[in-house]
């Protein structure tokens, strides 16, 4: 039987599909007529303990299982010193025994001590840094390292048992460096340091000004020390210091003694040295005066009725007084000339040289203020000033030159060292030969 073009073909099978129900129980307008099958849906609704169903969406995500915790970073190892190095503790030590001054450290050269004035070598290898940090970590706390590192310069002290040290660090073109400067424990007298009988009557004053002066390692420290020890013994009165750093210790006898270390107990050197005039002193030592502002204060203290004591890096009496007016301007030093020669009680110039037994001995350039003296300085005339010095034996004024020509006389240096420290050598030439 023929089937006829005409009739319609029968409908195609319909693949099965997932079935969408039509919004609002309504069959979509677009696919009316058209027969979809159903299935089950799958549901992630459970039940809980109790009954009640909990939805998917109710369901807590459970939390990853926590990792395990890494063991903990341990601290940075300080790297110690190298083979062949010994503690800073032993190098002090050595230098103390040896009756050395100073030990030199840097990173990048051999360790070296200076024997009376000279330089020594030690028999160590040279420097690395770990060993260098070593030794500061002997001294230092860990915030003043870092303050090291941060300013490139840093001064303190510490104490052994056997010995004060005196600490300067810095950092050099090799990396940093230090000395350090041993200073005994026990404070030597006068007689010891066999000072000239005028320093017990200069110590003796009860108010006005007095300055040790001198280079770097002239013994000034030691000399400052021996007459606020003589003080301290003999007279009954309040001592206050400012030290940068505090070097010698004192113990109060018949004075009471109160020592202030700048950048530990006061901020500013003359912030405290302000304050010392509001704390009943008798005496205050100021250590260097550096600048305009701590002589003004130092002078005014002086003036007030107190005996100030103090330090210059300068090596004769008539060039200290030449250095206090040369911080003021023109207008203002003849005010200061008349100042000075108001409060001055006198001016100890110091040096060190070597002594013919391997040892080193004091000389000095010792300034009184007399009644004519007091005339010169206010007059300028500084060439007076050192004139009379010459002739001031009686008042206790002696010269660098005949200071050196005393110990020449004595046997205690040689001719050598006379002209080598002579700070007018053709004078001293003459004085060895005899002609003056």
């Amino acid at each position: 039987m023929t089937q006829s073009p005409h009739l319609p073909l029968p409908p195609l099978p319909v693949p099965p599909m997932p079935s969408m129900e039509p919004q609002n129980g309504q069959e979509d307008e677009d696919f009316e007529g058209t027969q979809f099958l159903s299935f089950p849906q799958e549901t992630s609704n459970q039940e809980d303990e109790d009954g009640s169903v909990i939805t998917a969406e109710q369901k807590p995500i459970p939390s990853p299982p926590p990792l395990p915790k890494a063991p903990p970073m341990p601290p940075p190892r300080a790297l110690g010193r190298s083979p062949g190095q010994p503690a800073l503790a032993q190098l002090v030590r050595q230098a103390f025994d040896e009756g050395f001054s100073d030990v030199h450290l840097g990173v990048g050269e051999q360790p070296r001590m200076r024997d009376r004035g000279q330089m020594v070598p030690l028999d160590y290898p040279t420097t690395d840094e770990n060993t260098f940090m070593s030794w500061l970590r002997e001294i230092l706390k860990e915030d003043e390292i870092q303050r090291f590192k941060k300013e490139l310069e840093f001064d303190g002290a510490t104490q052994y048992d056997f010995a004060r040290v005196r600490i300067n660090i810095f950092d050099t073109l090799h990396g940093p460096a230090m000395v350090l400067r041993l200073i005994p424990l026990k404070i030597l007298t006068m007689e010891e340091l066999r000072l000239p009988s005028v320093f017990q009557e200069i110590s003796d004053a009860h108010k006005g000004l007095v300055l040790v002066t001198g280079p770097t390692g002239s013994g000034k420290s030691t000399t400052m020390a021996a007459m606020v020890d003589y003080i301290n013994k003999e007279h009954p009165k309040h001592i206050i210091t400012i030290e940068d750093p505090i070097e010698f210790v004192h113990q109060s006898r018949r004075s009471l003694i109160k020592q202030r270390e700048v950048g530990i107990n006061t901020l500013k050197f003359d912030n405290a040295l302000k304050a010392a005039l509001r704390e009943d002193p008798d005496i205050i030592l100021v250590g260097e005066m550096r600048d305009k502002e701590t002589v003004n204060t130092a002078l005014k203290a002086a003036q007030t009725g107190h005996l100030v004591m103090g330090t210059l890096h300068t090596n004769s009496a008539v060039k200290t007084l030449e250095r206090i007016l040369s911080l003021y301007t023109a207008e203002e030093r003849e005010a200061m000339r008349v100042a000075m020669a108001e409060s001055l009680v006198a001016i100890i110039s110091q040096g060190l040289c070597r002594t013919t037994d391997g040892k080193r001995a004091a000389y000095h350039d010792i300034l009184v203020n007399t009644e004519t003296v007091k005339d010169y300085i206010i007059q300028a005339k500084n060439d007076e000033i050192l004139e009379l010095m010459k002739d001031g034996e009686y008042d206790g004024m002696i010269t660098t030159n005949q200071s050196l020509f005393n110990l020449y006389q004595e046997g205690r240096i040689t001719e050598e060292v006379a002209l080598e420290r002579s700070p007018i050598a053709n004078e001293m030439a003459m004085m060895l030969r005899g002609r003056i």
